[in-house]
């Protein structure tokens, strides 16, 4: 005998906390659909992004290092799945839907394009003129148009609440437009949580992959707070820095991390007295946050990050390059339209001739645009 969805959703009354959101409770999807038996509305969004086309590129879209440089650094895949991993988390122990969590977190960077951050400038700045391009944006157009798997509707017919998700999304560097979702209401809690678990993933992450790398080393972190309570919890005595020792550095600042959070957070929830997520998201800030030790202690590590290891030569001289292929392969198309693929092409008459070239080049992988760049403009290469 297995588990209907009605039972789904009744364990979801009874255990969720009464501002966490209940599938039943869903202002549902843009298309009318039924639901499966035994799937909740927030399994089977989360289901539809785990099997797109965008989320498989992940897997080659940069993270801080470019594919070709390792194959043990991060990926844009990899920062997701991790991403979503801690959300679920917090989401648990705050009484939080993990499912809705899930999905949000699966599908917040689906519209990331090649070269990270570096390749986002480019396009922005390149569709200046022509709508702009910001990969929260991005994202929710995979979900609502771009992705074509079902016959009678484009894109994933998700449920309100996995879209407002996506398009609340914010973080240090992406800064939200939710114009046509309540944009005067917070995000609900699962939003927060994913764009705090955004954050918490990236920093932990970097400076583990910056530590590998070697573009970090201990003696730089010293006088670093956050680094020097890591270091005493886990009672490393320093000289040379091997894998499991970085491991478990690592798996310490993601522990006090996720502690502090949750704990700041639900003292927040109860001084609040937030019964609801209507009150949740009415409130004037957000619930989700660390507590102002913890918050220093991230600005001094996200500041040391940024001087250390996101300005690093390397690092920039990639985010040089990412800007000229970019750019060029844009430029290239825009001024000859026929060396896109007809696919592409067909699309032009139905969203103009930059946007189409805009959604070909952010649904790129890393490795796939440079292919494309050398066979457009390396005359030894076969077209």
């Amino acid at each position: 005998m297995y588990t209907k969805r009605e039972q789904l959703e009744a364990n979801e009354e009874q255990n969720l906390a009464p501002y966490g959101l209940k599938s039943a409770a869903t202002r549902g999807r843009f298309f009318p659909e039924d639901e499966p038996e035994y799937r909740t509305a927030f399994q089977r969004d989360r289901d539809r992004i785990l099997h797109t086309t965008a989320f498989r590129r992940l897997e080659y879209k940069t993270q801080v290092f470019i594919i070709h440089e390792g194959d043990y650094y991060r990926t844009r895949l990899t920062h997701t799945l991790e991403v979503a991993q801690i959300a679920r988390t917090i989401a648990r122990a705050l009484g939080a839907n993990e499912d809705l969590e899930e999905a949000i977190c699966l599908a917040h960077d689906l519209g990331h394009s090649p070269f990270g951050h570096s390749g986002e400038a480019a396009l922005s700045r390149l569709m200046r003129d022509y709508g702009g391009f910001d990969h929260n944006k991005q994202s929710l157009r995979i979900v609502t148009e771009i992705e074509k798997r079902y016959p009678d509707f484009p894109g994933l017919n998700l449920t309100w609440e996995v879209r407002e998700g996506i398009v609340k999304h914010e973080s240090e560097y992406d800064i939200s437009d939710a114009s046509d979702y309540n944009p005067d209401l917070r995000g609900h809690l699962e939003a927060q949580i994913a764009n705090a678990a955004d954050e918490l993933a990236y920093t932990a992450h970097d400076l583990d992959d910056g530590l590998r790398s070697g573009m970090v080393n201990p003696q730089m972190l010293e006088g670093i707070t956050l680094w020097e309570i890591m270091v005493e919890s886990v009672g490393w005595r320093g000289g040379q820095l091997d894998d499991l020792a970085r491991h478990r550095l690592i798996r310490r600042l993601i522990g006090l991390e996720v502690s502090d959070l949750v704990a700041t957070t639900d003292q927040c929830l109860r001084e609040n007295s937030v019964r609801s997520v209507e009150e949740l998201q009415q409130l004037p800030f957000n619930v989700i946050g660390f507590s102002e030790d913890m918050y220093r202690r991230n600005r001094q590590m996200k500041d040391f990050l940024y001087a250390n290891m996101y300005r690093h030569h390397r690092v920039v001289r990639m985010a040089v390059k990412a800007e000229r292929i970019i750019s060029d392969l844009f430029n290239g198309y825009q001024s000859e339209p026929e060396m896109l693929p007809q696919h592409v092409q067909d699309l032009v008459d139905a969203h103009g001739l930059e946007r189409t070239i805009c959604d070909y080049i952010a649904g790129m992988t890393d490795r796939f645009a440079l292919q494309e760049y050398n066979k457009l403009f390396d005359p030894t290469s076969l077209p």
